[in-house]
């Protein structure tokens, strides 16, 4: 069971770039980045983007995505598990709309793999901050 709830998303930036000529071959190379902004009303803010490129070319074919949603947080849960289950939330719709505006642009859509997000490395730093006089 999740320990959050969609409550809305927005797609707030999408950059496409498409001058491939002719039939050329293809490398795409894909970076995701997940990033989770607290509130103290067990609300968050989380920002996942998505960039999908050409390896040897990336200036011929690369599109990227930025997309936001709110979240209702479960009370007493560990960051990173939010993080986790906010990743699970968004992914997918990210994943789809990079297929649908590369399918809808006239060539053969991107399909991006899944991404296991429970079997990477997530870093925490804890920022110690001195008391204030």
């Amino acid at each position: 069971m999740s320990n959050v709830q969609l409550k809305a998303y927005k797609v707030s930036r999408i950059k496409f770039n498409n001058i491939v000529n002719g039939t050329v071959q293809l490398c795409f190379s894909n970076t995701v980045s997940h990033n989770v902004r607290y509130t103290p009303d067990s609300t968050c803010e989380a920002t996942l983007c998505i960039e999908v490129l050409d390896k040897k070319q990336p200036d011929v074919l690369n599109i990227s995505i930025e997309l936001k949603g709110i979240f209702q947080i479960k009370k007493n849960v560990e960051k990173e598990f939010i993080h986790v289950d906010t990743f699970k939330e968004l992914f997918p719709i990210g994943k789809a709309l990079i297929t649908t505006i590369t399918a809808n642009a006239g060539i053969k859509p991107i399909i991006i793999e899944n991404i296991d997000i429970e079997e990477q490395e997530i870093y925490r730093m804890e920022m110690n901050r001195k008391p204030e006089d």
